[in-house]
């Protein structure tokens, strides 16, 4: 596609400098349009829109068109996402088919081929078409399919799955049985994946949004082959079943390397095995798309770059704790200053920061890990969790000494938290000294922006939930659906809910006393802390959630 550049730039969608700059760096084709993309110079759109001008095509945005499954069902599945194209529209014998790249001949002749229609080439944006491929390309039936034809081979042959599973290759029902079941849950957003072996069945759940969704189930006889396989690709003991086990794995998915966190936990039907996905795009979150209230933000910022102190994120597991502290970590780390976590695990690896994995075989815990960090000259040090006396009172010492210290710890409220320490057996004239700030955090599903419709809500109904507004001028909500956008959920991702307590004179003269954290709680609101709930009900007004799902993750 030579002289797309000069067609991007003929539009308008970039200027001729930031192209010769790209090109100067990467060159000519491909590459030189991930890389414009990628800066954020040209959206997927508007790249589509170039390819069709400069190839004479026509330019199709899926997002606005409505597909038919019969015809997508006259392409298979796996020749669509290996080609990067999707049945759009068929008339006569003449079949519309959505393209990134519309001079691919072999592609279009192999769907000629196998429709045995004309094939008619249209452009459309990348980004699209990966939804698309979210909302029609399913790998349910695929993986149906698969436990059927594995339960078939083994009646012949029960053993093999477990002898011999290093020497199968892709093509193996096993093999690729695995490989469908993680690339199902990416692709639909799942965060965890739960494989769960049963009397008589074994069954999958997708954790998607906070919430789990049953998504297959497969008779017993194949458990022993996926488990096999799984603890195999996550260097696991195979050969260990009667004790919990730990791994990770790597694999890649539509050319992105995406890691899973993998643990075994034996039960009295099988080893159940949960693998955590660890999203990447956590890492490249700014402070504003943690969605911070104004006064929320202002106060966080304020701590953080302070240049010693401690600042903790509580909450349950799974509620954007880490998030938070990773997106903090970017925004205040440089070159300047030495940045050093110890977390267990080591969940995602960022350049230019030093991280610790916790060995406690090794001898290697968090608090003989901080002490070998303080002896190390930092300036910023991250503690994954505070579980006992001794890292939390270590932790305390660090940000009395100079260091800024942020770390996690298990509370339903930000005051809880200050008590928290104190139970645990650290003095309270040194947690009210080394504390600047105390971050709660809760995760609600976002609405679905496609299917979201309004909601009318009475004045009455609305104070009795303790929903603030003005009686004379009910605000705009929105309710939930259901598309096939959001798998008929009404929800699609999720919003943080905050909860941000800094420590005034009062607050620390309070945690020197003994005070309980419902006294700390009330004089941090008189103060102007905006609780979990406030927070959330603020982000219904902006029509970001539902009430429903701010009453479900908040007291």
């Amino acid at each position: 596609m030579r002289g797309l550049a000069q067609t991007l730039v003929l539009t308008g969608a970039v200027r001729a400098a930031d192209v010769s700059a790209a090109m100067a760096e990467v060159g000519d084709g491909p590459e030189l349009q991930r890389a414009l993309v990628n800066a954020r110079l040209v959206t997927e759109a508007q790249l589509a829109e170039a390819i069709a001008l400069h190839t004479g095509h026509r330019y199709i945005d899926l997002a606005n068109t409505t597909l038919d499954p019969n015809v997508i069902a006259l392409v298979p599945g796996n020749l669509c996402r290996k080609y990067s194209l999707i049945p759009v529209d068929r008339r006569g014998d003449r079949l519309t088919v959505g393209v990134i790249d519309p001079t691919d001949i072999v592609a279009l002749d192999d769907v000629a081929s196998i429709t045995d229609l004309f094939v008619e080439p249209v452009v459309v944006a990348e980004d699209a078409l990966t939804q698309m491929f979210e909302r029609f390309l399913r790998s349910d039936e695929e993986l149906s399919e698969l436990s059927m034809s594995i339960e078939e081979s083994s009646e012949v042959n029960q053993a093999a799955f477990t002898e011999s599973l290093e020497e199968q290759d892709d093509a193996a029902p096993i093999v690729r049985f695995v490989n469908l079941l993680i690339a199902q849950a990416i692709n639909d957003r799942a965060s965890d994946i739960h494989v769960e072996p049963g009397e008589k069945q074994l069954t999958v759940r997708f954790r998607i949004d906070g919430v789990l969704h049953e998504m297959q189930k497969a008779d017993r006889a194949i458990q022993d082959g996926i488990i096999s396989r799984l603890k195999i690709m996550s260097s696991i003991d195979i050969a260990e079943k009667r004790k919990p086990q730990d791994g990770r794995l790597s694999v890649t998915h539509e050319n992105r390397t995406v890691d899973l966190r993998v643990a075994t936990l034996p039960t009295v039907w099988g080893e159940k095995i949960v693998m955590r996905i660890l999203d990447n795009t956590g890492q490249t979150m700014s402070m504003r798309d943690l969605l911070f209230s104004g006064v929320n933000e202002s106060r966080f910022r304020e701590s953080i770059i302070k240049p010693h102190g401690m600042i903790l994120a509580t909450g349950p597991t799974g509620s954007g704790k880490s998030t938070t502290l990773y997106t903090a970590l970017r925004s205040i780390a440089n070159p300047k200053i030495n940045v050093i976590t110890v977390e267990d695990p080591v969940e995602y690896r960022i350049g230019g920061i030093n991280q610790v994995q916790v060995n406690n075989r090794a001898g290697l815990t968090f608090a003989t890990a901080l002490r070998s960090i303080l002896r190390s000259d930092p300036d910023v040090v991250l503690v994954g969790e505070i579980r006992d006396q001794e890292t939390a009172n270590i932790s305390i010492e660090a940000a009395l000494t100079g260091h800024l210290v942020l770390s996690t710890l298990h509370t339903n409220d930000a005051p809880s938290a200050l008590t928290r320490l104190t139970e645990i057996g650290c003095e309270p004239f040194l947690v009210a000294t080394a504390l600047s700030a105390v971050i709660a955090q809760r995760l609600a599903r976002r609405l679905c922006m496609r299917c979201r419709e309004p909601l009318v809500e009475t004045s009455e109904v609305l104070s009795s939930l303790g929903f603030p507004h003005d009686p004379a001028d009910v605000p705009q909500l929105y309710k939930a659906v259901g598309c096939p956008a959001c798998s008929s959920t009404g929800y699609r991702g999720r919003v943080a809910l905050h909860e941000v307590m800094t420590l005034s004179d009062e607050i620390e003269s309070l945690v020197v006393t003994r005070a309980t954290g419902t006294e700390i709680r009330q004089v941090a609101l008189a103060q102007g802390m905006i609780s979990l709930r406030e927070d959330g009900f603020s982000k219904v007004a902006q029509g970001l959630t539902t009430i429903e799902e701010v009453l479900r993750v908040t007291v």
